[in-house]
């Protein structure tokens, strides 16, 4: 399984992309315009706040999805064990803690419009009889949307005292159009190509991971694949400190048509209904 590595202002970038998202489902983004200090800055500020207690002043509103999800609350599909991670969803027009600066703030809006760029170099490169599929063009299906979420996660060391099962991130597909993953503290993350097999996604500090989402893969009507990922335990014997990443999940506006079958919405509230966090 080999993701290409795409220099963001490389002339051929947006074809190399495109291919890559369309044979692996995922694309690594390098020299993009996300400065490292603003990132690292980020990093710092949420990690100060994971290790607080004032974290728990932020439990997540079950109805707006904003806010601090303590561990233990979210299972992939599909999978018994709820995973081994607490995260927070920021949304601009939700909580953000007191004691952080406005960089997550910067962070979100540079990410979004980063994703502009990218749902432009994907639809130029789709094939025709496949974007004519598209209810309207991709960058304009998160534009204006409630719902492009960033979420900071914090994996915890193990205690010893977990279930056995018990997974940093088990196996799954991610809900939403297409998602931007800051490059994480720590190595773990892993995808599994289409025999079955399960590759290490290896990134340098300051590149972005890119993915496909399952709604993507829903309006291409499978053009785009929708690839199973995790994040994997530390190998015993091996550093069990803690590890942050922060994925960019874009949605579309809860009215934009995906399919035949689904707007995006319909599509969002399944979805989270199988994973635990709406009931």
């Amino acid at each position: 399984m080999q993701v290409a590595k795409i220099r963001y202002n490389d002339i051929d970038a947006p074809a190399m992309f495109t291919d890559s998202l369309q044979k692996t489902g995922f694309g690594v983004i390098a020299d993009h315009p996300i400065h490292f200090d603003l990132v690292d800055c980020v990093y710092r500020e949420w990690e100060s706040f994971f290790q607080s207690e004032k974290k728990h002043d932020y439990l997540f509103d079950p109805i707006k999805q904003d806010g601090y999800f303590p561990t233990g609350t979210e299972n992939a599909k599909g999978y018994p064990i709820k995973d081994h991670k607490e995260f927070y969803h920021f949304y601009p027009w939700g909580r953000l803690p007191d004691t952080l600066t406005g960089a997550t703030e910067e962070l979100y809006e540079s990410l979004v419009d980063m994703t502009s760029t990218l749902l432009e170099w994907v639809e130029k490169n789709t094939p025709e009889e496949v974007r004519s599929q598209f209810s309207e063009p991709l960058k304009n299906m998160i534009r204006g949307s409630k719902t492009n979420l960033l979420r900071i996660i914090h994996y915890p060391p193990f205690s010893g005292k977990e279930d056995n099962r018990s997974l940093r991130a088990a196996a799954h597909e991610d809900i939403n159009l297409i998602t931007l993953l800051v490059a994480g503290t720590r190595p773990g993350l892993e995808a599994k190509d289409n025999n079955g097999t399960w590759h290490k996604i290896t990134t340098d500090p300051g590149t972005i991971i890119v993915n496909i989402g399952d709604m993507l893969k829903e309006a291409s009507g499978g053009y785009y694949p929708s690839t199973t990922h995790r994040v994997v335990n530390p190998e015993k014997g091996s550093n069990n400190d803690s590890r942050y990443s922060m994925p960019l999940f874009l949605h579309p506006r809860n009215e934009v048509v995906l399919s035949k079958k689904y707007t995006a919405g319909n599509y969002l509230n399944e979805r989270l209904e199988e994973i635990g966090l709406k009931k």
